[in-house]
C-alpha cells in the first residue's frame, strides 16, 4: 500500500480528532488514582466521544473488545480494561484513538499511581523524550529510519532499557495503521523520504529490563517475558506543507516540546 500524503484540509479534520485525543487522555489521566479502575477510564472515553461526535478506532478492531488499552505494570501494550483496582505505584499505559469524518487520530501515554518508584519514573520520562526526539528528528527531507535512529540513540543515552522490536509506529490517516511502519531502532538515512503532507503515528515502548515480550492468552495484552515493567508513548504528527511539523494529538500542537529541540511548529493548524 502506498504511503497517503494528505492535504491541508485533510490535515485540518486529523487536527480535529487529535484534539479529541488529546482531551479525553487528559480526561483519563486526571482520574487516575488508587481504587480507579481501567474499565472506569474506559467508560471517561466512550462519554467523551459521545459527547464530542466522535467514534471509536479501537472498538472492534480486529475483534479488540473495548474504546481504550490500558497496561499496566509488566503489560506493554493492548491491555484489555477491567475491575482490577489501580494500588499505589502501579505503572498504568493508556492508548487511545479516535474517528473524526473519517480521519484517526491516535495518542498514548504512561503515568504512576500515587507515589512513583524513582527508576520506574525515570523510564517514563526517558520513554516521553525518545518520542520527543524522535518527531524531531522526522522532518521534511529527512528519511524515514532517522526517527528510529534518534528514538534509539536517545533511549540507549540514559541507561540499559529494552526497546519492543515486534511493535512501532505507523503512518495514519483515514485508516488508523497505514504504511510505512516506524521502527523505534535502527541506522539513520533509510527508508523513504519525509515530505509535506505525509502524518506519522511516533510510539516507543520500552521496558526497564528485556525488550523481548509475549502475548497473553486473551489474545491482545502484550507483557515483557522477563516481569520488567514498560512504558509506552505516542503523538501522532503531521509534516505541513509549509514544511513544518504539528503534532496533531498534542493539545498545543507540540509547540512548547519542540520548540525545547530547536523545531518550530507550523501555524497553519493553529
Amino acid at each position: 500500500m502506498a504511503i497517503q500524503i494528505k492535504t491541508l484540509d485533510q490535515l485540518k479534520l486529523m487536527r480535529k480528532a487529535g484534539l479529541v485525543v488529546g482531551e479525553i487522555l487528559l480526561e483519563m489521566k486526571a482520574a487516575i488514582a488508587v481504587g480507579v479502575t481501567t474499565n472506569q477510564l474506559n467508560e471517561i472515553a466512550v462519554k467523551g466521544l459521545a459527547a464530542r461526535k466522535a467514534k471509536p478506532n479501537f472498538l472492534n478492531y480486529h475483534g479488540y473488545p473495548a474504546v481504550i488499552c490500558a497496561s499496566i505494570n509488566n503489560e506493554i501494550v493492548h491491555g484489555i480494561p477491567n475491575d482490577r483496582p489501580f494500588v499505589e505505584g502501579d505503572v498504568v499505559s493508556i492508548d487511545f484513538g479516535a474517528i473524526v469524518e473519517g480521519w484517526h487520530g491516535d495518542s498514548a501515554f504512561s503515568t504512576i499511581v500515587g507515589k512513583a518508584d524513582p527508576a520506574d519514573q525515570k523510564m517514563l520520562d526517558v520513554c516521553e523524550e525518545s518520542m520527543w526526539r524522535g518527531i524531531a528528528a522526522g522532518k521534511v527531507g529527512a528519511k524515514l529510519t532517522d526517527i528510529s535512529f534518534a528514538i534509539e540513540q536517545y533511549t540507549n543515552s540514559q541507561g540499559k532499557y529494552g526497546i519492543l522490536r515486534e511493535y512501532g509506529g505507523h503512518g495514519i490517516g483515514t485508516e488508523m495503521h497505514q504504511e510505512p511502519h516506524v521502527l523505534n531502532f535502527g541506522a539513520a538515512g533509510m527508508g523513504p523520504e519525509l515530505k509535506p503532507g505525509l502524518a506519522l503515528a511516533i510510539e516507543p515502548m520500552i521496558t526497564r529490563g528485556s525488550p523481548k515480550t509475549r502475548v497473553l492468552d486473551d489474545e491482545w495484552t502484550v507483557v515483557s517475558q522477563d516481569g520488567s515493567r514498560g512504558a509506552h508513548f505516542e503523538h501522532s504528527y503531521a509534516l505541513l506543507p509549509d514544511g513544518k511539523p504539528f503534532v496533531l494529538t498534542a493539545i498545543d500542537g507540540g509547540k512548547e516540546k519542540l520548540a525545547s529541540l530547536g523545531v518550530e511548529i507550523s501555524e497553519l493548524l493553529s
